[in-house]
């Protein structure tokens, strides 16, 4: 069965949305082509390993001006455009994606993911998203939260969690750029309806 990954930038006091709703926290920069860091081939090894992005409306109003078009993300943004992506709404009719496949719109993310994870493919990443994130959250759909922690505090902001979650640590790992990774499953999944 395919696997649901959050994945999600945050700041070391777990602020993942600063109190404009901006994430100018984030420290990674563009990866060139000819780069070989631990941190860009983790990532690669990550976007390999997915084959469908899913997004709620507000992250995909932020990203479709910038990644159809992000040439300077280089084999990162090639990728990530050419993924089957699902973007979460009741109020979209379509979703375009530039000159690539357009997304799909599912008024009903939970039973959208709840089908996708019993097609054959490879894992779904959850972009961002906090509201869609915390829904499928609470349904029990989501089955590991990557953190990608940057060297940084804000104090202010929304937070990741509102609410309490029993997570399993899968992988801590620092990289040269200051980034780290935490991986986590979900311990107790909450009952599914």
């Amino acid at each position: 069965m395919r696997k649901l990954i959050v994945q999600q930038w945050v700041t070391v006091d777990n602020v993942a949305a600063e109190e404009d709703g901006g994430l100018g926290f984030v420290s990674a920069a563009p990866f060139s082509e000819d780069d070989t860091s631990p941190y860009k081939t983790r990532t690669m090894a990550f976007i390999d390993s997915v084959d469908t992005m899913i997004l709620g409306s507000n992250t995909y109003a932020q990203s479709v001006g910038y990644w159809p078009t992000a040439d300077d993300q280089g084999e990162y943004g090639r990728k990530l455009n050419s993924l089957t992506k699902v973007v979460a709404s009741t109020t979209l009719a379509d979703a375009p994606w530039g000159e690539f496949s357009a997304a799909s719109v599912t008024p009903d993310p939970v039973a959208t993911i709840r089908e996708l994870k019993e097609q054959d493919g490879k894992d779904l990443w959850l972009w961002g998203s906090l509201t869609l994130m915390r829904s499928l959250l609470d349904a029990g759909v989501v089955d590991e939260v990557r953190l990608l922690v940057c060297p940084v505090s804000r104090g202010k902001g929304t937070r990741v969690f509102e609410d309490a979650q029993d997570l399993e640590l899968v992988e801590a790992t620092g990289f040269d750029n200051g980034l780290a990774l935490l991986r986590y499953a979900i311990r107790t999944p909450r009952p599914t309806n």
